[in-house]
C-alpha cells in the first residue's frame, strides 16, 4: 500500500539553514527504511542561497537560458519563453521563480539538484539511521497538455526509472519500451499532499521501498533526454522558421 503525507512544522527557510536538521526535527522518529522524501526545490534553493536581486525577472531568465526552444506573446502582451536552462531542463522561464520571495528578488534552481538530493539523503541516513531516498521536485509544464505537474529535478538513493523492458504484460506479450519514470510519478503524487501555498514543502512517500538503493544511483539528470534523441528540440514555429531560412539560403547559394 502506498502512503503519502506532508510534514508539518517546517519554518521559512533562510540561506545557510541545515535542511537535514530541519527535516529531522519535523519528521521525528517516524521514517522507515525504504521511505522516500520529496523536497520542493524552492526550500533547497533558499537554503543554498540561490535568491538574487532582480528588478526584472526577464533578465534573470535570460541569464539562466542556454537555448530558446519557443517563445510566444499573448494578446495581452505577456511573453512566455520555453527554454533549456543550465541544468539541461526544458521549461518555462528557466525555472526562475518570483513567487513567495521578497519584492525585488527571484529564486534560481539549485546549482546541482542531484548533489543537493545526495547531501540530504546522506545526512538523513546518518542522523536517523534509516535508508531513505530523496527526490527534489519542481513544477513543470508538459508538451501537448495543459496545466503543470511536479517532476523530479534531483534524486539520490532512488531508482528514477522502473525498467520493465524484457518483461511481459498481463497477456504475456513482451514489453519493449516500457520504462516508467517513477521519480516523476512520485514527485507528482507527493504534490497532492504538499500543495502550492500550504507551506508544507516536504512529503514522505512510503510503500515503494523497492525503488530505494545506493546513493550513487543515477540521479534525475539521467531523465533529461539527450539532444540527439530529442524529436521536439524546437517549437513548431521556430522549427518552421529555421527550415524556411535554410531553404532560402540554399536557393541563394546556388
Amino acid at each position: 500500500m502506498l502512503q503519502i503525507w506532508a510534514l508539518e512544522g517546517i519554518p521559512e527557510i533562510a540561506p545557510g539553514v541545515d535542511l537535514v536538521e530541519v527535516i529531522t526535527t519535523a519528521v521525528g522518529a517516524t521514517l522507515q527504511d525504504g521511505d522516500i522524501l520529496v523536497v520542493t526545490s524552492k526550500i533547497v534553493s533558499k537554503a543554498e542561497g540561490r535568491m538574487i536581486a532582480a528588478d526584472d525577472r526577464e533578465d534573470a531568465i535570460t541569464a539562466e537560458t542556454v537555448r530558446i526552444v519557443a517563445s510566444r506573446t499573448s494578446p495581452t502582451g505577456h511573453t512566455t519563453r520555453i527554454v533549456e536552462n543550465k541544468l539541461g531542463i526544458v521549461s518555462a522561464a528557466a525555472g526562475v521563480d518570483a513567487s513567495n520571495t521578497p519584492h525585488g528578488t527571484v529564486l534560481l534552481l539549485p546549482v546541482d539538484p542531484d548533489a543537493s538530493a545526495r547531501g540530504l539523503a546522506a545526512g538523513l541516513r546518518i542522523v536517523l539511521g534509516v535508508e531513505v531516498g530523496v527526490i527534489v521536485s519542481d513544477t513543470l509544464g508538459r508538451a501537448w497538455r495543459e496545466g503543470q505537474t511536479d517532476s523530479a529535478i534531483g534524486a539520490a538513493g532512488v531508482h528514477v526509472f522502473e525498467d520493465l523492458r524484457g518483461g511481459t504484460d498481463a497477456e504475456g506479450r513482451p514489453l519493449i519500451v516500457t520504462m516508467p519514470c517513477v521519480a516523476d510519478e512520485i514527485a507528482a503524487a507527493a504534490d497532492l499532499v504538499k500543495g502550492k501555498a500550504s507551506r508544507r514543502p516536504v512529503a514522505v512517500v512510503r510503500g515503494r521501498a523497492d525503488l530505494v538503493g545506493d546513493l550513487d544511483l543515477p540521479g534525475a539528470r539521467s531523465i533529461v533526454r539527450d539532444p540527439e534523441r530529442d524529436m521536439f528540440r524546437l517549437g513548431a514555429d521556430e522549427a518552421y522558421a529555421d527550415g524556411y531560412a535554410a531553404g532560402a539560403a540554399s536557393v541563394t547559394g546556388r
